[in-house]
């Protein structure tokens, strides 16, 4: 009774379908890229990593979900799936820092056990981050 939710991030469908059916608890994505998929089967938003960089396309997206848009949820979707991806390049959330500091919006400072991304990674990041229309 005191669990209102679940983050499910396992990147299985059926497995969204089977919590749907057995328990009816909210489900909201634990995975980006799955999020549009999962709000089409029952899920009711998403615990969001892209949405650090890209808050105001992932709640486009999202309400575009609930309201039953989906060809506007896909094209947000399509939108930010490169930068989904990319989010994840290197070790979590050294990708969203890197992001965040592009944009101007922190300084670009790691603490250990964190280090800087890799400049390979840092220009697939930034090639992401202007595709998904949030850097320019």
């Amino acid at each position: 009774p005191t669990i209102v939710a679940i983050k499910e991030a396992s990147g299985n469908l059926d497995q969204v379908d089977q919590i749907r059916e057995l328990c009816g608890i909210t489900i909201l994505s634990g995975d980006d890229g799955l999020t549009v998929p999962m709000m089409a089967i029952g899920a009711r938003g998403v615990i969001s990593v892209t949405a650090n960089v890209a808050p105001d396309k992932m709640r486009q997206m999202v309400h575009a979900a609930l309201k039953g848009d989906y060809a506007q949820a896909g094209k947000i979707h399509s939108q930010l799936c490169g930068l989904n991806k990319a989010m994840f390049i290197e070790t979590n959330p050294i990708p969203v820092k890197t992001a965040l500091a592009l944009m101007k919006m922190i300084h670009g400072e790691f603490r250990m056990p964190l280090c800087e991304m890799g400049e390979d990674n840092k220009l697939k990041l930034k090639q992401a981050l202007k595709k998904a229309g949030v850097l320019k």
